[in-house]
């Protein structure tokens, strides 16, 4: 790569010490932050890559200065280069796409406080709890306040003045015990505070400190001789009980833990965070990190990690700040963070609770996906043969594929069939099918080498559309066989082929002898298996109904005098060789002249 005299110099003479660099365009605005362990390795990998993408190129050439801040760390080169992106965000780095549209529980600041869901966070004082991308988790936790304590839900301004006035009555709520009436004053605000702090620890998820406080209260009204007062407590905690039954409860001696669960796609990281507190998740949030550049799952990682951490401080009162020490990790990182000790369970409840999380990051993906294809469904395809393309490391968008199996039973009948895929889609209309008409017995290459030739040699002679990709059914022989034949019509430089075994969906390359082991669950296997499966059921399909024709006519063109037309006229009329066996000759007459009736009927009989 040809680089600048100016930038030469500025990288040959960085530093090797842990800190971030900022790239400047030519107007000297930043484009561009990131952090380094070794600043002078980092940044020069950028000009020393020959085989980078197409966006990491454009930010090179946009590069005419660059400028570093030395750290003490690498924790500190990563926090520094947090804080930069999100007060500069340049135009190359991460973008964010968090989930704000999701609801919170809000603690009203007002004279006996309200607690409601809202989607909007106002700066006025009041506590904000969430967000919830749970609805149900949201509900759950309302309800529970709601049958243990009677808060008011109007919206009255109960000031003292309009209290002392009388400007306020009484609703429902009150009359059928829902509500003890603040805006008359039937409570004593230090009772309702009360309700309102106990309310506060069902949120933050502290069950185990109410449960405690109202079986004191149940076992000191015991002692009083209340029983009514402590028959309502029980009941209470009843409630209590039933409602941990609702939530996701972890071994209760998991406790204040942290996990996130990662899942991208080709543009976009998506990562799922959960919060346990007390063996319950508490908390939970959903982040969308939008790619700029080629960034690693590590820095997409830890760039979430920093960015949800500091998200759940600044909504979330004192008593729920996020400062829990133990941080589970889908996959290791190479940074060490104050105060954060990242585990990467492998087995055990720790590791069931990462397997949660992962799953709902993949959910999160997925809904995120539909969201975008609803708009505009052409990116469906696309982002499809995107990720193909990535993972097979194309060239061109595989807009274009075809697909070809061999079908043979102990070399009877050999065919083998092409199917057509579009835009991630099957063309029915440009399958083909073949029979094989050099190959003597069960030979799959050898079968394989004529189809491959036969079909490209065709579109070569009529100027065709050659494809973007070949699949081939088999392993390393099948794909072989089809190179072969590439070779000799010079496009084994021009179309790029693949093989797939059904054994262990193992991807075979052409002279690489180790396969390619793509995830179950990638977009990209299930478009290879679908075109696989496609050819697979075409050409056994042709395959059965040659087989059948073939056993049809077999006993039919036995009979001397009855030509190929003649046969066709009577199986299309009368379907199956058993109907004319059965057939007089009259009926026979009514598709074929009496003298060729005559001679089939006289044979069937005779060989009755």
């Amino acid at each position: 790569m040809i680089i600048d005299s100016k930038l030469e110099s500025s990288v040959k003479n960085l530093p090797e010490s842990p800190g971030i660099y900022k790239y400047l365009d030519k107007a000297g605005k930043i484009i561009y932050v990131g952090k380094a362990k070794n600043l002078k390795k980092r940044v020069a990998q950028y000009f020393n890559k020959t085989q980078q993408s197409d966006k990491t190129q454009l930010l090179v050439k946009n590069i005419c200065e660059i400028e570093f801040v030395v750290v003490d760390t690498e924790g500190d080169a990563l926090l520094l280069e947090n804080n930069l992106i999100k007060k500069l965000q340049p135009k190359y780095n991460i973008m964010l796409k968090d989930d704000k549209t999701y609801p919170w529980i809000c603690i009203k600041k007002e004279n006996f406080p309200r607690i409601f869901s809202t989607r909007q966070k106002i700066n006025d004082g009041s506590e904000y709890f969430g967000p919830f991308p749970s609805i149900y988790i949201m509900k759950t936790l309302l309800g529970l306040i709601k049958t243990l304590f009677p808060l008011r839900r109007c919206a009255n301004i109960l000031s003292e003045q309009n209290i002392s006035k009388g400007k306020n009555k009484v609703c429902l709520e009150y009359h059928i015990g829902n509500c003890l009436a603040p805006c008359i004053k039937n409570i004593d605000e230090d009772t309702y505070n009360d309700f309102i702090s106990q309310s506060r620890k069902i949120i933050i998820g502290d069950l185990q400190t109410i449960n405690e406080h109202f079986k004191n209260k149940m076992l000191n009204c015991a002692k009083e001789y209340k029983f009514e007062e402590a028959a309502k407590i029980k009941e209470k905690l009843e409630i209590i009980e039933k409602y941990t039954g609702k939530t996701v409860i972890v071994n209760k001696t998991i406790t204040n833990i942290e996990v996130f669960g990662f899942s991208k796609d080709i543009d976009s990281a998506y990562i799922s965070y959960l919060q346990i507190k007390n063996g319950a998740i508490i908390n939970t949030y959903n982040l969308e990190l939008k790619k700029k550049i080629e960034e690693s799952d590590e820095d997409m990682l830890l760039y979430a990690v920093l960015e949800i951490k500091e998200i759940m401080n600044d909504f979330s009162p004192r008593e729920n700040k996020s400062n829990i020490k133990n941080i589970i990790l889908p996959f290791p990182v190479d940074y060490q963070l104050k105060n954060m000790i990242f585990e990467y369970p492998k087995r055990g409840e720790k590791f069931d609770l990462l397997k949660l999380a992962e799953k709902n990051a993949k959910f999160f993906m997925l809904d995120r996906h539909k969201q975008i294809e609803s708009k505009n469904p052409e990116i469906s395809y696309i982002r499809k043969l995107e990720t193909l393309q990535k993972d097979l490391h194309l060239a061109q968008l595989p807009v274009h594929i075809e697909c070809f199996d061999n079908s043979n039973i102990q070399g009877t009948n050999p065919v083998a069939s092409c199917v057509v895929f579009k835009n991630a889609k099957p063309s029915k209309k440009n399958y083909r099918h073949f029979n094989i008409k050099t190959v003597e017995g069960p030979d799959d290459f050898a079968s394989m080498s004529e189809i491959i030739f036969r079909r490209y040699q065709r579109i070569l002679d009529e100027n065709g559309e050659l494809p973007n990709l070949i699949i081939v059914d088999g392993g390393k022989g099948q794909l072989n066989a089809a190179i072969e034949s590439l070779k000799q019509l010079n496009l084994f430089e021009k179309i790029p082929i693949i093989g797939i075994a059904k054994r262990l969906e193992e991807i075979f390359f052409p002279n690489d002898n180790i396969p390619l082991y793509l995830n179950k669950n990638s977009e990209s296997l299930k478009i290879i298996q679908q075109a696989r499966d496609e050819a697979h059921r075409f050409g056994i399909t042709f395959h059965r109904n040659k087989r059948s024709k073939s056993f049809i006519t077999s006993e039919l063109q036995n009979i001397k005098g009855i030509g190929e037309k003649t046969m066709e006229l009577l199986l299309d009329n009368f379907k199956t060789v058993e109907k004319i066996k059965s057939l007089s000759v009259e009926e026979l007459s009514i598709v074929v002249d009496k003298r060729k009736a005559e001679i089939v009927y006289k044979y069937f009989d005779t060989n009755k």
